[in-house]
């Protein structure tokens, strides 16, 4: 992931009307049940500090199955272990098998946990009816949907392949509502069910030389917080987990620069601040003090100020 620019620009690169719903469980009652003290009021864009304090634990999904995409690497893999050692069965998916098949067995044997795999391609169209189909054959109900699954490039877009950037939106943004979309029906109907979605603190401002992957975080973060409201009063829960630089094989695979990727988080602590946010009923977070500060700065900001200045920090070598 990348990072907002109030965050890491301190250097330039290279230098150091329907029928009423059901009644809302309440705050108190449903965080009585995950062992969380929370206050109507915090939900949208919280200090992730805050978030810290009101999750008392990670075992809100003890015994359900949560499907995790995107569980090969970096944030999708510290997902899937925090919701093993939480007790969560798991259906894992992403595209490469054997990585798969290596993480079902060193979960199963530390955690005695149920899980399934299927090595699918969210970048193929069919990919989401074929896990949910996949689920539904085995009689397998998701309450946990993770919709981590993301891809990025960068560089001029110009000069861009267009179906690299074509297949940004289709994962980041197609695959994630198509799933979305599959899996939510069930859980309004239980009136129970939790939606994480992976977003990236690049949703909040224009990235040049990043421009359809920030534009399609800025989807993610929308649609999740869209839709966190839209479904909060059949008990289900939506957020939007927005990490900034994060340690993984994203800059790697994007072909972003090293001496961008500043300030770097683990994957297993940004795994952590977003369970703990969808648990406590947050509609997105933000992960790390300084990233959301960088967001909130960005805020009384004008944005041609703020795109300007992510323009001159990713700025490939040629164009200096």
């Amino acid at each position: 992931m990348i990072a907002a620019v109030s965050t890491v620009c301190v250097r330039r690169r290279g230098e150091p009307a329907r029928p009423a719903p059901p009644r809302l469980t309440t705050p108190s009652s449903r965080g009585a049940h995950f062992g969380i003290s929370k206050s109507r009021s915090g939900c949208v864009d919280s200090n992730p500090g805050a978030t810290l304090r009101v999750m008392a634990n990670l075992d809100s999904w003890r015994g359900k199955w949560a499907l995790v995409s995107g569980a090969t690497s970096g944030i999708g893999w510290a997902l899937a272990e925090e919701l093993a050692a939480g007790g969560a069965h798991l259906v894992l998916t992403g595209r490469r098998r054997q990585r798969l098949t290596r993480l079902r067995g060193k979960l199963r044997s530390a955690n005695g946990v149920a899980i399934e795999v299927l090595a699918a391609d969210l970048g193929e169209p069919g990919a989401p009816s074929e896990i949910f189909a996949f689920t539904e054959q085995r009689g397998i109900t998701i309450d946990l949907l993770v919709n981590n699954a993301g891809v990025g490039s960068y560089g001029e877009f110009r000069s861009s392949d267009v179906a690299v950037e074509l297949g940004i939106l289709q994962v980041n943004c197609s695959a994630m509502v198509h799933l979305t979309r599959l899996y939510l029906p069930g859980m309004v109907d239980r009136r129970s069910g939790d939606v994480l979605i992976v977003s990236s603190t690049a949703a909040y401002q224009a990235v040049p030389y990043m421009a359809t992957y920030a534009a399609s975080k800025a989807f993610d973060l929308l649609f999740a917080e869209a839709l966190a409201r839209e479904v909060e009063p059949y008990g289900v829960r939506v957020c939007a987990l927005c990490p900034g630089p994060t340690a993984s094989e994203f800059q790697k695979i994007a072909g972003v620069p090293d001496e961008l990727a500043l300030h770097m988080e683990t994957a297993e602590h940004v795994a952590r601040v977003g369970l703990r946010a969808l648990a406590a009923g947050e509609h997105s977070v933000v992960s790390g003090f300084a990233n959301w500060v960088g967001v909130e700065l960005q805020r009384i900001a004008p944005r041609r100020l703020v795109t300007s200045a992510a323009e001159i920090l990713f700025r490939p070598p040629h164009r200096e």
